[in-house]
């Protein structure tokens, strides 16, 4: 089935566990913005160049240039018969870009998927991961926690919390989703679905399946 799917949806929503079986399912690739950068710049290209020069030093990448890469993999031949993108457009900026990309090859978007997540299920979920110091297993102290308390199951590393897992952390991320990402809801509209986020994966992944009818 020829799709082109938008996932929406705040971090800890589940936009990369599900656009991976939505690929699976679709036999579409999945694509993320920082997965085609890193690709762009091991394959060596002109913009892939351009790219490595703001990431090496930590900066941001312009948003032509992201533009500019994103056009550049989307003409490859695995992306004739759709795509997930999962992370891209952040911005409304990205969007209006990325509208410009598919009217120029006469193609258009099939559905933006938000995965809905209220703030405090984010918190959650994202404040409950640790991460084995040794071997780098992650566990949840609520959804799948280590048998061995705060030491990892698999290698007896002591379990950690990320820096970026923190609430602190967590809130301001959700704070720029807001600001940034968010407003693209109201943008997409015209093709938006609105999914309930909580759940199992599987619960989720037959609503999202539902609602695009596949």
């Amino acid at each position: 089935m020829n799709m082109r799917l938008v996932l929406l949806g705040a971090p800890g929503s589940g936009k990369g566990t599900q656009g991976e079986r939505l690929a699976k399912k679709l036999n579409v690739p999945q694509l993320s913005t920082g997965d085609i950068l890193r690709s762009a710049i091991r394959g060596g290209s002109e913009l892939g160049k351009k790219a490595d020069a703001f990431m090496s030093k930590g900066e941001l990448v312009p948003n032509q240039l992201i533009l500019d890469v994103m056009a550049e993999r989307l003409a490859k031949d695995d992306c004739k018969n759709g795509y997930i993108l999962d992370g891209f457009p952040r911005t409304i900026a990205q969007a209006e870009g990325l509208d410009k990309i598919l009217e120029a090859a006469n193609a258009k978007l099939d559905a933006a998927i938000n995965i809905d997540v209220k703030e405090e299920e984010v918190i959650r979920r994202l404040g409950g991961r640790r991460q084995c110091s040794k071997c780098s297993a992650v566990y949840h102290n609520e959804f799948s926690p280590s048998k061995k308390g705060n030491i990892c199951d698999k290698c007896d590393g002591e379990l950690y919390q990320r820096g970026d897992d923190t609430d602190a952390t967590i809130r301001n991320r959700l704070k720029i989703y807001k600001q940034e990402t968010a407003p693209l809801i109201d943008y997409y509209k015209r093709c938006l679905k609105n999914v309930d986020g909580v759940g199992t994966g599987d619960e989720i992944f037959k609503r999202i399946c539902s609602l695009i009818g596949i």
